[in-house]
């Protein structure tokens, strides 16, 4: 099992002509509602998801693929709010040149029967909804095999029924929605347990997963897609779908990791040193961390800063992040982790007697005394630096 971004292609030489192309996504998690964040930046991350479905649409033309196969988790929930479903649609629609191949997955579970029927409903010709556990000719020689939860957490492999399945002799293609046996946990517990040989024991030329937010090759034949937008600091791969070309019973499948992501979610460790000959620029530490200024307007940013760092150098970082952060969709800086490392010079910058300078004296045994709570150590410190940002602005 390896993460993979870029993916050779096989040196099989193919016939144009028998190549089947479709793109495999997963994971758009449509309505999610993004509830800790401000709401003009909840605003941007559901709009981010719901453009999606044209970038796909995008895609698959760009790549001659008629199909797109989304494996599960289309909607965040099983009660997403009925414009939600109906806009998903009405993007579907307008990509009336494409076949939309749509399977539930532990979210959107097969048994949230409102959502669906709605969905079954609205749906234009172009969209198919795969509820059942039941072949579904993709074309002449092509069968899909799929296995939609049926609840949240079914516990169990849904994809067994695969091996026994009867295609003739088409093209065996399978999607399923849950986590790998060899995974410790999946996005949120995860919705089945598939075993990693499937595609072997079940003779597929392809199989297709969904729950993994991150793309994930699982086998030669296995993948899942991994979300086309970025939910978390978690996957530090580029959001992205698959290309599939498949040319035929005999030949590996060909897969390509297309971008998709507009929204970069990124987190950052910055771990400064106050040893001498190690001594870091904190500012200009900052500086080399961020993203160019471009791109900043479309970057959630969470700064994670460690190490130690002498109060007057931490002033200017606190400084420097303060006026880094507006640039930022979003920006969170925890400073929690940096201790002060300080001399009577350092002091001498607040007051060199009186109250002042006492209790500027206090707050640093206070900062450093590690039989303390760390909440108590973290209140002097940021109390300590607060006394220095005043005494500089003096």
């Amino acid at each position: 099992m390896r993460n993979a971004q870029v993916i050779p292609a096989n040196r099989v030489q193919w016939k144009s002509q028998s190549v089947f192309k479709f793109i495999h996504s997963s994971d758009l998690h449509l309505g999610k509602p993004f509830g800790r964040f401000p709401e003009d930046v909840r605003v941007r991350l559901r709009q981010a998801r719901a453009e999606t479905l044209p970038r796909l649409a995008s895609l698959a033309r760009e790549h001659g693929a008629g199909h797109i196969l989304l494996a599960g988790d289309t909607f965040d929930q099983t009660t997403p709010a009925p414009a939600v479903i109906r806009q998903a649609l009405n993007r579907m629609r307008e990509a009336e040149d494409v076949t939309w191949v749509v399977m539930p997955g532990n979210h959107d579970h097969a048994n949230a029967t409102e959502l669906w029927r709605q969905v079954a409903r609205d749906a234009p010709p172009n969209v198919v909804l795969l509820l059942q556990p039941e072949p579904f000719a993709l074309n002449a020689e092509t069968t899909l095999l799929p296995a939609p939860p049926t609840e949240r957490h079914p516990g169990r492999d849904l994809t067994e029924w695969f091996d026994s399945a009867e295609t003739a002799d088409r093209l065996r293609i399978g999607l399923a929605h849950g986590s790998v046996t060899e995974f410790d946990n999946s996005e949120d517990g995860g919705s089945s347990v598939i075993a990693p040989d499937r595609a072997r024991r079940a003779g597929l030329a392809y199989l297709g997963l969904g729950d993994w937010h991150g793309q994930l090759q699982i086998g030669p034949e296995t993948w899942y897609s991994g979300a086309p937008e970025a939910d978390g600091f978690k996957h530090s791969e580029t959001p992205a779908a698959l290309l599939v070309e498949l040319p035929g019973k005999t030949a590996p499948a060909r897969v390509t990791s297309l971008p998709t992501g507009v929204i970069s979610w990124r987190r950052v460790m910055l771990e400064l040193s106050d040893d001498p000959a190690d001594r870091n620029d904190c500012t200009a530490a900052h500086e080399a961390l961020l993203p160019s200024l471009p791109e900043r307007a479309s970057t959630l940013f969470d700064l994670v800063v460690s190490g130690r760092a002498k109060p007057l150098d931490r002033v200017a970082l606190e400084n420097a992040i303060a006026g880094a952060a507006p640039d930022f969709l979003w920006h969170r800086a925890d400073l929690s982790a940096l201790g002060l490392v300080h001399d009577t010079t350092d002091l001498d910058a607040i007051d060199r007697q009186g109250a002042l300078r006492a209790a500027a004296e206090a707050l640093a045994r206070e900062a450093e005394d590690e039989s303390l709570p760390p909440e108590t150590r973290e209140t002097a410190q940021a109390a300590l630096s607060h006394l220095f940002s005043l005494a500089l602005e003096a």
